[in-house]
């Protein structure tokens, strides 16, 4: 059974030797990754600029671009800098090579020859890392989306409007049909003219009564009985004085204790 590679994690191996690459993919094989070569350092940076990998293995000793420079110039490009990086080396090398691998950046760094299993375990730390740090991303952008939608203005969808009636428009089936008002210029002919009917500018308007408002209490009673007892007073001041003005006034006040006495009546009850 043929195990298909999985693609959202590759590996990228960088040596000049061809014998060093395919002794890496044999090693690395059993992980089931898409392993990339390349034989050089600059080859290694266009294959990262043109693919995303969640790890990168080195070889230091290259002829021209060593492995160094090629961790330093991964490092510094802000597209491939956070790609985690483990440094490989021969025996017989500077016992300070892994102190420099460290300055530039790399994360790790092994010397051959070394224990295939310890490579794989270490490589899949990073495809682990990588995996979850995606995992994150998408979650991260998902809960944005959200918030986005939430705290947007207008957010909430507007109840539709009604089509209004035009001129000459028919109604829709089951609605009724709109009563328009005739003026006494547009009356329609054998029905006698419609007038308003005058209003009073002195007459006030009582407010409307409900049959569920509320009585009002003992305490309540007592004090609307107290401003009858005021209202009739001011009347007859008023009444007892010249003018039109007060007399319109006095009337105003006598319709209020009527109303006043009404509400007396209904407490009673």
């Amino acid at each position: 059974m043929t195990t298909t590679p999985d693609t959202s994690s590759s590996i990228l191996i960088v040596d000049d030797m061809e014998e060093n690459l395919v002794a890496l993919e044999a090693v690395l094989g059993s992980l089931t990754q898409k392993v990339v070569r390349a034989r050089s350092g600059e080859e290694a940076l266009k294959a990262m600029l043109r693919e995303e990998f969640a790890v990168v293995l080195i070889d230091v000793l290259m002829p021209g671009m060593n492995g160094f420079e090629t961790a330093a110039n991964i490092k510094g490009l802000d597209q491939t800098k956070d790609v985690p990086i483990i440094l490989l080396t021969g025996a017989s090398v500077d016992p300070n090579y892994a102190y420099r691998g460290y300055t530039v950046g790399a994360a790790d760094f092994l010397i051959k020859p070394f224990d295939p299993w310890l490579l794989r375990t270490k490589v899949n730390v990073f495809l682990d890392l990588h995996r979850k740090n995606r995992q994150l991303a998408a979650q991260a952008d998902q809960l944005k989306r959200l918030l986005t939608a939430e705290n947007r203005p207008g957010g909430e969808t507007p109840a539709p409007h009604e089509p209004q009636a035009t001129q000459g428009s028919h109604p829709t089936p089951g609605s009724q049909p709109t009563q328009r008002s005739h003026t006494p210029e547009e009356t329609p002919p054998g029905q006698p003219p419609v007038h308003p009917e005058p209003t009073d500018d002195h007459k006030p308007a009582e407010p409307p009564t409900s049959p569920h408002a509320p009585l009002p209490e003992a305490g309540d009673a007592s004090r609307l009985a107290e401003v009858a007892g005021q209202l009739a007073e001011v009347e007859l001041l008023l009444r007892e004085s010249k003018g039109s003005d007060q007399k319109a006034l006095a009337d105003r006040i006598a319709e209020l204790e009527q109303a006043v006495g009404r509400l007396l009546v209904s407490g009673g009850r």
